[in-house]
């Protein structure tokens, strides 16, 4: 039985423990948030150091705001805890270099939660993507305003999610980038950029990115040699279009994907994680880092 402290009882908190409380051999041995929910029968704490002085547990979930991750995850790895962190690691590289030294310091083993890599249309867009030739990839991600987002921008909230994917879909890594963002209704930070990247083999990607428009888009394009490629992340539908023709004609195939909610996916793989040291799929630190380092790298 994996023992399991689970901190931070937001919006995100909540479908974590959702999800945990589902999962075979996984006990919720402690919850712990500022204020105190009345519908959860699990321990209580309200601070991490009583938490970790007076619970009995094998891993935490921290699913915190971003300005608090790096403070909460170094007083775990000091108890010797294992971590699932939300995304991204920390606020900026340094925080995540300062958590990456302690938790190779303790031996722990940590993850990061970048949930878009356990979509199940991501997963069938790379196998179809296995030794085909990437011309380039395009991510569109926007939507509304989310008021609950009051910590970070959209670089940090939202583009980390895709310059990930960027990395996981193609398998290659970023050269350059230049960034382009601007502050329209967020009072204290960017609400809206365009991102573009160029990787080796010659790939280019862009990502669009904005809180906005007033619906949600989730979508990735990506041109191969001989077809493209239409994901869509909240259908969980792929469609590649091929046997293009002189007269304009094109095949269109719709690819199976088997539907599945990410976070299942993604804490079932944190699980196999803790019990036999196996990461596939998973977002390291060092994951995190690089994507923290692009999106606040050259920008305008």
């Amino acid at each position: 039985m994996l023992k399991v402290a689970l901190i931070g009882l937001g919006s995100m908190g909540k479908n974590h423990y959702r999800v945990l409380k589902t999962l075979p051999n996984v006990q919720i041995a402690a919850l712990c948030d500022v204020v105190k929910p009345e519908e959860y029968p699990e321990p209580f704490y309200e601070d991490v150091d009583t938490l970790l002085k007076e619970a009995d547990f094998d891993a935490a979930l921290i699913v915190v705001p971003t300005f608090l991750h790096k403070e909460i995850a170094l007083k775990c790895l000091e108890y010797g805890k294992n971590l699932f962190i939300e995304k991204p690691v920390a606020s900026t590289p340094k925080e995540g270099e300062e958590i990456l030294e302690k938790a190779n310091h303790m031996g722990a083993k940590v993850c990061v939660g970048y949930i878009e890599r356990f979509n199940p249309v991501v997963e069938a867009l790379k196998d179809e993507l296995k030794d085909r030739e990437i011309y380039s990839i395009g991510i569109t991600r926007v939507g509304p305003f989310p008021p609950r987002i009051a910590d970070v921008g959209i670089l940090t909230d939202l583009s980390v999610h895709d310059i990930d994917l960027i990395r996981f879909i193609s398998g290659c890594e970023i050269e350059h980038q230049s960034i382009f963002k601007s502050q329209k209704i967020h009072n204290h930070h960017e609400d809206n950029a365009i991102l573009s990247f160029k990787l080796n083999h010659a790939i280019v990607a862009s990502i669009t990115t904005n809180w906005l428009t007033p619906f949600r888009k989730r979508k990735i394009e990506v041109a191969t040699k001989e077809a493209y490629y239409e994901a869509d992340l909240m259908e969980q539908t792929l469609v590649e279009y091929s046997a293009y023709q002189k007269n304009f004609s094109y095949v269109i195939r719709n690819c199976i994907v088997k539907k599945e909610e990410p976070l299942v996916r993604e804490l079932r793989a944190f699980v196999n994680y803790m019990r036999t040291g196996d990461r596939s799929g998973l977002s390291s630190i060092e994951d995190s880092i690089i994507t923290l380092q692009i999106s606040g790298g050259q920008s305008a």
